[in-house]
C-alpha cells in the first residue's frame, strides 16, 4: 500500500546492474516511493533474485496504489523489463514505447530507451535496434549509459554483417570507456573472426570442450575451440559449430543444434 509522506529510497545502482541480455547495465539512483517497505523489500528481492514473474506480479499490485506520474512511469519499466526477461519481447516493446512518449527524468529515459533497443534486437529487428541506438547516442552522447549504447549499435550491425562499422563502434567504445563493463565485451568481439557461428558451451575446462567437440564430430559438424581471455584472467574455452557467411544459415544451423538439445546462441 502506498503511505502519504512517506518517502523510502529503493534500489541503489549496485542492485540491478546487468539484467538486460544485449549487455547494457541498467543503474538506478535511489528514487521516492511511497510503498509499504514490505512491498519494497519483496520487489528488490525479487530483483536480485531475477525472478521477473514475481516481479510483474508485484509492480501490477503497486500500479494499483494511485502511485505519482513519475512512480508510475518507473514502475511501468520494471513491468517492461520484466517482459523482455521472460521473453515476451513484442510487450516489453510497446511498454517502453508508450514510456518513451512520455516525459521521463534523463536516467530513467536512457534506461528505457535501452530496453527498447533489446526489445528490437531480440525479435530480430536489428535496423531499428541500430537506428534506436543511434539516436540515442546522439541525444545523449556521454551519458552513463553511452558506452552501453555504443555495444548495442555494434552488436546489430554484427548481426547485420556490417562489419567495417561494427569494428569502428567497438574501437571507439574500447577507446572511450576503456574501464566499462562494455569495454571488455568489445575488446572479445574485435577478436572474433567477420562470419556467423553457432555458439554451443563454454568451458573454463579445456578438456571437456574437447569432449564436445569430438561429440559434435561424430555428428558431422564442424565444431572448434575459440579460447578467449576474461577480465579476471581466466581463460574460457568457447564451443563454436559452423562459419557461415550470412545470418539466416546461421539461424537454420541453430535451430538445427536446439533441436538436438544443445544450448545454442549465434555469434557474433
Amino acid at each position: 500500500m502506498f503511505y502519504k509522506g512517506v518517502c523510502v529510497p529503493v534500489f541503489a545502482g549496485k542492485l540491478i546492474a546487468g539484467f538486460l541480455s544485449a549487455g547494457g547495465l541498467l543503474f538506478f539512483s535511489a528514487f521516492c516511493v511511497l510503498a509499504a517497505q514490505e512491498d519494497l523489500s519483496t520487489l528488490q528481492a525479487a530483483l536480485m533474485n531475477r525472478d521477473f514473474v514475481r516481479v510483474g506480479e508485484i509492480v501490477r499490485v503497486l500500479l494499483k496504489e494511485r502511485p505519482s506520474a513519475e512512480q508510475e512511469a518507473t514502475l511501468r519499466y520494471y513491468s517492461g523489463l520484466s517482459a523482455l526477461r521472460l521473453g515476451r519481447y513484442a510487450e516489453a516493446e510497446n511498454v517502453f514505447r508508450r514510456l518513451e512518449a512520455s516525459r521521463l527524468q534523463e536516467e530513467l529515459s536512457d534506461q528505457v530507451t535501452a530496453g527498447l533497443i533489446d526489445a528490437l534486437y531480440l525479435q530480430g529487428f536489428y535496423e531499428k535496434a541500430l537506428q534506436e541506438s543511434g539516436r540515442a547516442l546522439a541525444r545523449r552522447r556521454g551519458s552513463a549509459m553511452s558506452s552501453a549504447f555504443y555495444l548495442k549499435a555494434a552488436r546489430a550491425n554484427l548481426k547485420l554483417a556490417r562489419w567495417v562499422k561494427a569494428g569502428e563502434l567497438l574501437r571507439r567504445l574500447a577507446e572511450e570507456y576503456p574501464l566499462s563493463f562494455e569495454s571488455d565485451v568489445a575488446r572479445q568481439l574485435l577478436e572474433e573472426q567477420q562470419y556467423f557461428t553457432v555458439q554451443v558451451g563454454s568451458f573454463t575446462d579445456k578438456a571437456l570442450a574437447q569432449r564436445l567437440v569430438d561429440e559434435l564430430t561424430r555428428r558431422q559438424e564442424y565444431a572448434f575451440i575459440v579460447e578467449s581471455r576474461a577480465s579476471d584472467g581466466r581463460t574460457n574455452f568457447r564451443v563454436r559449430v559452423g562459419r557461415l557467411s550470412n545470418l539466416r544459415d546461421a539461424v537454420t544451423l541453430e535451430a538445427k543444434l536446439a533441436g538436438l538439445g544443445y544450448p545454442t546462441l549465434i555469434y557474433p
